[in-house]
């Protein structure tokens, strides 16, 4: 098996090396030091220096002003931005940008790719339901009226929901049908309540009342929202990896200083085991990430099908991540919760990240379901 990275692939990373390395961690609004919402808005000067490196349209094809690449370099670019806590919805706005490309219709794509590929509209999705746990096309009703379609419902925790231009709702017809609302921001009969994250960043609770959207504007291949809800699932996992890279890098180099008794922390046996049980992790992590990736960029046929991939990176990277910094913390002692140390934001965004990614006890349930269903020779 080759997993060598493809040059455009490579390429991609180190265009995003270039834009999330100078960013310093500590330039980053902290929720231990902001009541209420860290800010009004997402990075706008970083979403236009990734526009520059044209990695705001790195999935889109040619013809819509993008450079055609897959899930992979997508995931690649996505672990640099989380080592350096980048505050843009790269990961929503891609992910979106790419159903409208496969799914939408003609006049979807000419309102939205071209303009979407510049940065110059700004996409999320609302994936969490109602309540964070449930289905999220069930969180929201759809039915067709003649000519136009109505919807009904709300959607809680939507990422940038207040800053975007359109926001993807995943809906349920009578029929029983998921289909997939673009829906732009403001609409009659959207409203958004405020809510805050554990990074401190607003999310928005989307209510629907009778949002009247035409036929145009509504995706209903039924295997559309699937794809998206992996995309950003597999997504949520690359972010996971990043920063859990970048917090066991700052514990060496952390322990490799420290000295307790005339020697650096580093060589005691016990934080050398603890730190190597987390690089473990983050390799596992890495090895689910890209199977789960591969399997969305190739739609490749395998033992089970691509949400059993999914699942596994899901486990991983949801348990890897809060292990990962919990040992962090507890080998930078007291220094890891000072505030003027960079380390408590990752904590934070890492705990959003596991709540966003969800139990891995439930993806284990998931896991379980398709072995039976789907019982390996």
């Amino acid at each position: 098996m080759d997993f060598t990275f493809t040059e455009e692939q490579q390429a991609a990373v180190e265009a995003a090396k270039a834009v999330f390395g100078p960013v310093a961690p500590d330039s980053v609004p902290s929720p231990a030091l902001t009541p209420g919402a860290v800010a009004d808005d997402f990075d706008r000067a970083l979403w236009s220096k990734l526009n520059d490196a044209d990695l705001l349209s790195l999935l889109l094809a040619p013809e819509h002003g993008g450079a055609g690449l897959d899930a992979i370099a997508l995931c690649l670019v996505l672990r640099e931005s989380a080592k350096a806590l980048a505050r843009v919805p790269l990961l929503e706005h891609t992910a979106t940008a790419v159903a409208v490309q496969t799914y939408g219709s003609d006049e979807l794509k000419e309102q939205i790719l071209p303009r979407a590929a510049r940065g110059e509209l700004v996409l999320t999705a609302a994936s969490a339901g109602r309540t964070g746990h449930d289905p999220a096309q069930l969180a929201v009703s759809a039915r067709r009226d003649t000519d136009t379609w109505i919807l009904d419902g709300t959607q809680t925790g939507v990422p940038w929901a207040h800053n975007a231009d359109h926001i993807a709702v995943p809906a349920h017809t009578p029929q029983g049908r998921t289909v997939i609302a673009v829906l732009p921001h403001p609409h009659e009969g959207l409203s958004l309540a405020e809510q805050i994250s554990t990074t401190g960043e607003r999310l928005g609770e989307l209510h629907l009342d009778s949002v009247r959207l035409d036929p145009q504007q509504i995706i209903e291949t039924d295997e559309a929202w699937d794809r998206l809800h992996q995309l950003l699932t597999t997504g949520t996992c690359a972010l996971a990896l990043g920063l859990g890279e970048r917090v066991l890098r700052m514990t060496g180099d952390y322990t490799s200083k420290r000295e307790q008794f005339g020697y650096p922390v580093a060589t005691f046996q016990a934080v050398a085991v603890q730190a190597a049980d987390r690089y473990i992790d983050l390799r596992a992590m890495e090895a689910t990430l890209w199977q789960a990736a591969w399997r969305i960029s190739t739609q490749a046929d395998g033992a089970l099908p691509t949400a059993g991939d999914i699942a596994v990176a899901k486990i991983w990277a949801s348990e890897g991540v809060r292990r990962v910094v919990q040992t962090a913390q507890h080998l930078h002692g007291g220094f890891g919760a000072d505030t003027d140390y960079p380390l408590h934001r990752y904590h934070a965004w890492a705990k959003q990240l596991e709540l966003s990614l969800g139990p891995a006890a439930a993806h284990e349930e998931t896991l379980g379901d398709l072995l039976a269903a789907h019982p390996l020779g």
